[in-house]
């Protein structure tokens, strides 16, 4: 009984592979027509492939497009930072050029001023509400300032100091309307005639140069420099230059408007500087009303 199985097995298996065998034959000839099954089934694959492959592609094209446009945000963030950096590099390379600059004037107006004591400072503050007034500087007692002592920029005279703390001081500026702030000043030329600069015109930008003799012909662009007379600041320092002239209202003396030479809305680096020679006592000072 169990070799009637067994023979039976092998017949089933060789009739199988004789079926296989025919059937890879059949496939293998050239024929014009498919079979109706072959149809069936190669339709069949067909539709199923053309059901299939148009969302999974449309999903692998979200996901690309996503990743796309993740790359895209990369770079654009990442280019975004470098124009930013960019900028920022370019206005220290500004800043740090008009420093330069204006280190290398001080240096040259060192040279300049061969009788003076100077001592080189930084704007630390400059109030809102007083910018007209008053700004703050780096240096102070411990750095050998004195109260009175002229500051200047390169291109001029801007004020004087006006408090002055242990390592900080106050400069009160020429356009302060303070009444005691004034400064002994003279118009340069052939004879020169003697002033006060007290006093600042808002409309035309110009300090006040004022008692100036009503014979004296003022010509525009005439040089305004310190007297000396106060016996604080130095002769000298430039001041401005003469834009126009008129009349007091008394018409006994003029007033002179003077363009300062020096920037006083944009100030980083300036100078202090202490006369050297005697000074007159206090009280000739003071019986003049606190002039510079």
């Amino acid at each position: 009984m169990s070799n009637f199985f067994t023979n039976k097995r092998l017949i089933l298996l060789l009739t199988s592979i004789i079926l296989f065998v025919g059937l890879i034959g059949y496939s293998l000839n050239k024929r014009t027509k498919a079979s109706v099954p072959e149809k069936f089934i190669k339709d069949t694959v067909g539709l199923v492939q053309s059901i299939v492959h148009k969302p999974v592609y449309g999903v692998k094209n979200f996901f690309l497009s996503l990743n796309d446009l993740r790359t895209a945000y990369e770079e654009n963030k990442y280019l975004k930072a470098k124009i930013e950096n960019y900028a920022e590099l370019s206005v220290k390379i500004n800043e740090l050029q008009n420093e330069n600059e204006e280190l290398r004037a001080i240096l040259k107006k060192t040279d300049d001023l061969k009788d003076v004591s100077i001592v080189q400072a930084s704007i630390i503050a400059r109030s809102p509400d007083q910018w007209h007034d008053v700004i703050f500087i780096n240096k102070g007692k411990q750095h050998g300032i004195k109260e009175n002592m002229a500051v200047i920029t390169p291109k001029g005279l801007i004020g004087k100091i006006k408090i002055v703390s242990e390592f900080t001081s106050s400069v009160q500026l020429l356009t302060s309307p303070e009444r005691t702030n004034r400064i002994s000043a003279t118009i340069s030329g052939k004879k020169a005639y003697h002033g006060l600069i007290e006093g600042y015109d808002e409309g035309k930008k110009a300090l006040l140069l004022k008692k100036i003799p009503t014979e004296y012909k003022v010509v525009k662009k005439q040089k305004v420099i310190t007297s000396g007379l106060g016996g604080v600041f130095p002769e000298g320092l430039i001041i401005g230059e003469v834009i126009e002239a008129k009349p007091d209202d008394y018409g006994l003396t003029q007033t002179v408007l003077v363009k300062p030479l020096a920037d006083f809305y944009d100030i980083d680096n300036i100078m202090i500087i202490e006369r050297t020679m005697p000074s007159p006592s206090k009280d000739i000072l003071s019986s003049d009303g606190g002039l510079e």
